[in-house]
């Protein structure tokens, strides 16, 4: 009998542990979230762009772009420039190249971040390869705009933007179709 209460004492005991990993890796997000905004980390860009269309052109912006591939990710990664130069307000745009040197078809998802935090909002993304998963060929080389808007808004202190992509395999969970390039 004393077997059989310390048995249903461990069960509960286990099964309260598995509620509470579920709890906090739902919790997980808003945390993440919280941390980035505190330490000034991870910025994330802002939505469309409603703004009216002018061009500041009493100012300049300097972006820079960089990317970085995930562990195990074997892509080819990068953008065409460094940087580009732009008034808040003008529509300008960035070339991300991507290379799968492998032999078999694989899916990725970039995932950006933008630097300083407190600029993100006031970046706005109007075409972003970011938007949809890239799935590339065996050797297949793309290129991948990303054209964007920084509101006329931003803090007049803030002359200098990082976009920062991170390039992530997503195969195991999105796996493509290999296309049959022979005759």
């Amino acid at each position: 009998m004393a077997d059989s209460i310390s048995m249903k004492k461990l069960v509960t005991r286990l099964l309260l542990v598995v509620v509470a990993m579920f709890i906090f890796g739902f919790a997980l997000v808003p945390i993440y979230d919280v941390m980035c905004k505190a330490f000034g980390i991870n910025g994330k860009t802002a939505g469309q762009y409603e703004g009216e269309q002018t061009v500041d052109t009493s100012r300049q912006v300097r972006v820079q772009f960089l990317s970085m591939n995930n562990a195990d990710m074997p892509w080819e990664f990068y953008p065409k420039s460094g940087e580009l130069v732009t008034h808040p307000g003008a529509v300008s745009e960035m070339i991300f190249v991507a290379q799968n040197p492998t032999d078999r078809p694989m899916s990725a998802q970039a995932v950006p971040s933008i630097a300083p935090s407190t600029a993100a909002a006031y970046f706005h993304k109007t075409e972003c390869f970011c938007f949809t998963q890239q799935v590339l060929q065996p050797g297949q080389r793309i290129e991948m705009p990303v054209r964007f808007i920084v509101d006329r808004d931003m803090p007049k202190d803030v002359k200098h933007l990082t976009l920062s992509y991170t390039l992530f395999d997503i195969t195991a969970r999105h796996p493509p179709v290999a296309v049959n390039t022979g005759g």
